[in-house]
């Protein structure tokens, strides 16, 4: 985060030559709040300083003084029409402002208040918003009208356009009125600081490489569960949860599957969360097995070889809530993946649990064996753990909802859309690390050389794919490979891959650069805020008011129907 210290801004603003000066009596400004000691007749918007101030030394630079001094006025400021206005209709103006703005948490600043902001970058000059233009860019910087965090604001616009004559138009004072409740998430959104902050221009590649492994045909849908056959082999989908909650879905993203041995990681991080390592892993192992992912077959010390192949995860699946029955066990792991998928769908497919134990033989004998060398907890009965293990199989999602699971992950154990943490770091890391040694059956790792990310694969043709601190995937087609993974999931995460540097080791120095969208193109500069409340945002922005200036689409180098117009001047040397 840009960390601006106060001297460094008045330093700056006594020694940057005024870039743009501003016209006298016609300017339409941000006000900055005003000494006390001024009398009302003398306050006026930092804009209209006169003309022969703006082009003399000594004036313009008490003008810039009076404005940096003002900043610590215990008055909020406002930005006020000055064509002809006497002193008395200028208090009229801050009484009847101070009114509407009752919310106490705002500080004096040198910008309006983050609502008028918010209100000027979708305006764009216009007096009025149409509700369906803050919607439309709303979703273009990824936020969701659906997002949970945006509950409120979204309830009280439904009851404000129910309200208003035309059902459709909102004027300031109205959108100022819906947009408060989540007024520091809306504006880190428009104002470009989540981690991919041009995130239209990031989807529209995803789209592409979407539509590359789309022509793809090879490959067969599973069979030895006779449930999983009856998918159609043209399915695909992909989906992103970023870490800020942007989202973005292409494809059948709405069609429920089941996830297979992509709930492994999920079940392993769970008991994890709730025993600690060191009493998981004195049953579990960590090493790659070298062999498929249901063979009859432990390590030297007589513990399967990980929590990703089936044996591991079997012992996983008994660490679930012993002593607990199973229903029990399967409502509490529930829980857990409807919190990390943002209470977003998460079902169960009955068909599928039938189909796979009715055709788990191989299982049973892996049960068995398990039983035999002893790698159960003392008083676990064997059977009724199957049972779950095949439960668990069955729980279906969405590619949306798988996605906010992997972002989960992506985001240290806390959900993007809801805030909620619902892991502990040592049981993310633990997870992330398996995955990318052990997710990917027997590819798990020439995965991990050409993509270099943590992920884990499902014969019903799930990949679940994470990148660390910046967002989760889901990647869903039923055709697998001869090692058991989606032929449209792998060709996909391998074309991301080699577009943006998402792999582990893009960013080592002296590499050839690939695309990176975690920065925003262009030489704009950009103010980190990062997670923060009201007061900080607004003191961020008041603190750098006088180098920001406003831009015409033209000017800037984004989308101009999506673009922030106001950005900071570059300071002079």
């Amino acid at each position: 985060m840009l960390q601006f210290r106060f001297s460094t801004v008045l330093k700056e603003l006594f020694e940057a030559p005024l870039k743009r000066p501003f016209p006298a009596g016609r300017q339409k400004s941000w006000s900055p709040a005003l000494p006390p000691l001024l009398p009302p007749p003398h306050r006026r918007c930092l804009g209209s300083v006169p003309a022969a101030d703006a082009r003399t030394g000594p004036h313009r630079l008490k003008a810039l003084r009076a404005a940096a001094s003002a900043a610590a006025a215990p008055r909020r400021s406002y930005c006020v029409k000055t064509e002809g206005a006497t002193a008395v209709e200028l208090e009229e103006q801050l009484k009847k402002d101070g009114a509407e703005g009752n919310d106490k948490r705002r500080h004096p600043g040198i910008l309006p208040s983050l609502e008028d902001l918010l209100f000027y970058t979708v305006a764009e000059g216009q007096e009025t918003i149409p509700a369906h233009k803050f919607l439309t860019a709303l979703k273009a910087t990824g936020l969701r009208s659906g997002d949970p965090r945006l509950k409120e604001c979204m309830e009280t616009l439904k009851q404000t356009l129910k309200k208003i004559p035309d059902g459709v138009t909102l004027d300031r004072h109205l959108f100022k009125k819906c947009v408060q409740s989540n007024i520091v998430l809306l504006t880190q959104a428009f104002r470009k600081k989540f981690v991919i902050p041009d995130f239209q221009a990031f989807t529209s590649h995803i789209d592409k490489l979407y539509e590359k492994a789309k022509t793809l045909t090879g490959g067969q849908v599973a069979d030895y569960i006779p449930q999983l056959a009856k998918f159609s082999p043209d399915l695909w989908a992909v989906s992103l949860c970023t870490v800020d909650g942007q989202r973005h879905t292409v494809g059948d993203t709405k069609v429920p599957f089941c996830l297979q041995s992509c709930v492994k990681p999920l079940k392993y991080a769970v008991v994890v969360h709730d025993h600690g390592t060191e009493y998981v892993h004195s049953f579990i192992g960590k090493e790659p097995s070298g062999l498929r992912f249901n063979k009859l077959f432990l390590d030297e010390d007589d513990k399967p070889h990980n929590p990703m192949v089936n044996a591991g995860a079997i012992v996983c699946t008994s660490l679930i809530k012993q002593h607990a029955s199973n229903a029990e066990k399967f409502d509490y792991a529930m829980t857990f993946l409807k919190k990390m998928a943002g209470n977003e769908y998460v079902g169960f497919s009955n068909a599928t649990f039938q189909s796979e134990r009715e055709s788990g033989d191989r299982n049973f004998a892996i049960g068995y064996y398990l039983k035999e060398k002893k790698c159960f907890p003392e008083g676990t009965d064997m059977t009724s753990i199957l049972d779950l293990y095949f439960q668990l199989c069955a729980i279906e999602v969405t590619c949306e909802s798988a996605s906010v699971m992997a972002a989960t992950l992506a985001n240290g154990g806390i959900c993007p859309i809801t805030g909620e943490r619902v892991l502990s770091p040592e049981a993310v890391r633990n997870t992330l690390s398996l995955m990318h040694s052990c997710g990917m059956y027997d590819f798990s790792g020439q995965f991990a050389f050409h993509v270099g990310l943590p992920a884990k694969s499902g014969v019903a043709g799930g990949i679940l794919l994470v990148v660390p601190n910046v967002m989760g995937i889901m990647c869903w087609s039923p055709p697998l490979d001869k090692m058991g993974n989606s032929v449209r999931g792998i060709e996909f995460c391998t074309d991301l891959v080699e577009l943006f540097n998402f792999h582990n080791y893009d960013n080592l120095r002296h590499f050839a650069k690939k695309h990176d969208p975690r920065r925003e193109g262009g030489d704009q500069r950009r103010l980190d805020f990062g997670p923060m409340d009201y007061e900080s945002l607004q003191q961020e922005l008041a603190l750098k008011a006088p180098l920001w200036k406003k831009v015409s689409p033209a000017e800037s180098d984004q989308d101009s129907s999506t673009t922030v117009v106001y950005r900071m001047d570059k300071v002079s040397e």
